[in-house]
């Protein structure tokens, strides 16, 4: 069973009394949990070839209605799509750096239904103070079962070869508010496909989700790499698929697809192309750089 189904089904067990209210917002908290994943996905930090540290701490920004309706349960919510995160980050082999934090803001410029995720790298102070056997502190470093311990020791690295770092460059923090983007390989950014300096991502209603690997399904199913909650869409409604040139492919649904006007099932896709699924437009980009 998928993270998300396990945290769409332990939410279901605590709706009783006043947090069944939380299920009436425009946004659900099954979004804000999917949203959160593909943060952890399009920030994710490689330090080694057996180490990938994503960020720690989320801002969730709503919109005031969805605020004031979710905001009396913040906490436990909160509680719940950290351990959601957690479940995640075991199942895709990421570490962090401290305690996982989800927190709710609001948002003036957003209408119901729409919402911003934020993250950062926030390293606790065990993790960059622990106290080493023998007296003296740990340098700071990601965790190997959790932070605050070394690493277990690595393969042998080749003789000559410089060593790996145990803690990133100033700067070097995995996106989020305030920190700016780790240089990395092109082939290794978020939203640029393997081998290629182009850049890729969607627009839906304002909000945008970068295509971080070759494809990305788009549908109403938890399941589906973008969720869509739209009656008129499919639990798998079509996948892109990225390169020279991007392609869309119809995956059977039940009411098809429309590219730049045109019903098909399959097209080739420019910067700016519009694809209608139900009644959600969906806008797709790519730039160089």
């Amino acid at each position: 069973m998928g993270v998300l189904k396990r945290f769409e089904q332990r939410l279901e067990g605590l709706v009783n009394g006043t947090f069944a209210k939380v299920f009436k917002s425009e946004v659900q908290p099954v979004e804000i949990a999917g949203a959160l994943q593909r943060e952890c996905d399009n920030n994710a930090t490689i330090w080694n070839r057996d180490r990938t540290v994503v960020p720690n701490d989320f801002i969730v920004e709503l919109s005031a209605p969805d605020f004031e309706r979710l905001s009396p349960y913040s906490g436990q919510l909160g509680d719940e799509l950290a351990g959601m995160v957690r479940d995640y980050a075991k199942q895709q082999r990421y570490t962090f750096m401290g305690a996982i934090k989800v927190h709710l803001e609001k948002a003036d410029d957003l209408d119901t239904g729409l919402y911003r995720v934020r993250s950062r790298t926030l390293a606790s102070s065990s993790s960059q103070q622990a106290p080493a056997p023998g007296g003296g502190a740990r340098p700071a470093g990601p965790p190997a079962g959790g932070y605050g311990y070394p690493p277990p020791a690595g393969p042998a690295r080749p003789a000559g070869a410089p060593p790996m770092p145990s803690a990133p460059p100033p700067g070097a923090r995995p996106g989020g508010y305030g920190y700016p983007q780790p240089a990395q390989p092109a082939d290794q950014r978020p939203g640029t496909a393997p081998g290629s300096r182009t850049r890729y991502w969607i627009e839906i209603n304002g909000t945008r989700h970068q295509i971080s690997r070759p494809t990305l399904v788009l549908g109403r199913s938890t399941e589906a790499d973008v969720r869509i909650d739209d009656p008129g869409v499919s639990r798998r409604h079509c996948e892109i698929r990225t390169g020279t040139p991007s392609t869309i492919q119809d995956l059977g649904s039940t009411n098809g697809i429309v590219v730049d006007g045109q019903h098909t099932t399959r097209a080739t896709l420019r910067d700016g192309s519009r694809i209608v699924v139900g009644s959600t437009t969906v806008i797709y980009r790519q730039a160089e750089g």
